[in-house]
């Protein structure tokens, strides 16, 4: 991994979060809010159970960034197919970028909703009803399988480093930095809606994958043309 690849992932995960987690898990986390947190609990309690939330979702992410980071390991065997990797990853996430500006419809082909299944739905119901605080990781690590605009661009990441422990490391470091938003949801989901920074936030970070997928494409280029 090299230092401009964290810092890309930290500076995408984080914009990206204030801006398409807002939208796409606002519901589920007001949900969790409303109907699973007692209104006897004390502050530190319901931030607590807010935080278990995230750590399942992070668990789901990086137990998902060591399959890809495995997978991108057994097809990138050579030289040639791993900068042939690099430059179809890279591809995936300009395709990616542009469809979260909404210019292209490429992420319709690629979301298959776990939502609808009824195992899926009959252990949210399950989760949603219940007030124990490992009910709130155990959310987190099902509502971690929905389909998501950014959770496609670092799988995409983690399978191009072709390791199982960066690949983990990848999707771990894009959880953690979606806990800001996702934990002060409640506080800034109007701001962000009035104030049209949600559309502010999606727009760079879709930029910075747009750059980064270009970035990663040249060193799949620069890695073929290697070749020893």
């Amino acid at each position: 991994m090299e230092n401009i690849s964290i810092i890309s992932i930290i500076s995408i995960a984080l914009l990206g979060s204030l801006g398409h987690c807002v939208g796409m898990c606002g519901g589920i986390v007001l949900a969790y809010s409303s109907t699973k947190i007692k209104s006897s609990w004390s502050k530190k309690i319901q931030a607590f159970a807010h935080l278990l939330y995230s750590f399942g979702r992070i668990t789901t992410y990086t137990i998902m960034g060591a399959f890809f980071g495995g997978l991108g390991s057994v097809i990138a065997f050579s030289r040639f197919s791993s900068g042939l990797v690099l430059i179809i990853t890279g591809l995936l996430m300009f395709l990616v970028g542009l469809s979260l500006l909404g210019k292209i419809k490429f992420l319709t082909f690629l979301e298959h909703s776990c939502s609808k299944l009824p195992l899926y739905q009959n252990m949210f119901r399950i989760l949603i009803k219940k007030h124990s605080l490992s009910s709130f990781y155990f959310l987190g690590v099902l509502n971690g399988l929905l389909p998501c605009g950014l959770v496609y661009v670092f799988a995409i990441s983690a399978s191009s480093t072709r390791s199982v422990v960066w690949g983990a490391f990848v999707m771990f470091i894009f959880g953690l930095c979606t806990i800001p938003a996702v934990f002060s949801l409640g506080f800034f989901i109007g701001l962000f809606k009035q104030s049209g920074l949600r559309n502010i936030f999606i727009k760079l970070a879709s930029y910075l994958v747009i750059a980064f997928g270009l970035y990663t494409s040249y060193l799949g280029y620069i890695f073929m043309n290697n070749i020893s």
